[in-house]
């Protein structure tokens, strides 16, 4: 599973959080990072948790002074994380999203993405439409919009001209 996490969390956090300064490149570095990390590793692992999740946003928040651009940015990496639980069903096993809470050990989890099956098929051509309609609403064919998101992250609304106060980054 790639599409299906990028296309929901952008898409999440376009309409709910309607910020025109937000980083999606670090926000799509969170929402797969939990299944790069746990399927690398072998198997569901504290990624899959709400606990890593909390503790990434909790780092961020400790570690980087309030209203920093570093902060700011890296707080798209926990959103990401807590939107992948949300979209990969993670929830539905109780023993591994409370972890550790309701018990240290996952013997009996496996990484929700893996277990769908054919479903994925489905839930990645839905992924890829999320994403086509990002990139027509962000106006990505467009050379210099692209740019802006490469060197900032910031996507680029074309109905409602948000993120055009600085100038697009030359390259």
């Amino acid at each position: 599973m790639f599409f299906w996490f990028l296309g929901t969390a952008v898409i999440a956090v376009w309409f709910v959080f309607r910020d025109e300064k937000f980083d999606y490149r670090t926000l799509m570095v969170g929402a797969l990072l939990p299944d790069i990390i746990d399927i690398s590793t072998g198997g569901v692992w504290v990624f899959h948790s709400v606990t890593a999740s909390v503790v990434a946003l909790a780092a961020v928040m400790a570690v980087w002074r309030r209203g920093s651009s570093r902060r700011r940015s890296l707080l798209g990496v926990p959103i990401g994380m807590f939107f992948h639980l949300v979209f990969d069903g993670a929830f539905a096993n109780t023993e591994t999203f409370w972890w550790p809470f309701t018990g240290l050990t996952m013997e009996s989890a496996s990484v929700p993405s893996v277990e769908r099956g054919l479903l994925n098929v489905l839930l990645e051509v839905a992924g890829l439409a999320m994403l086509a309609w990002v990139w027509r609403r962000a106006a990505l064919a467009q050379p210099h919009h692209r740019r802006l998101f490469i060197a900032s992250g910031v996507l680029y609304d074309r109905i409602n001209r948000t993120s055009t106060t600085q100038e697009p980054p030359t390259c």
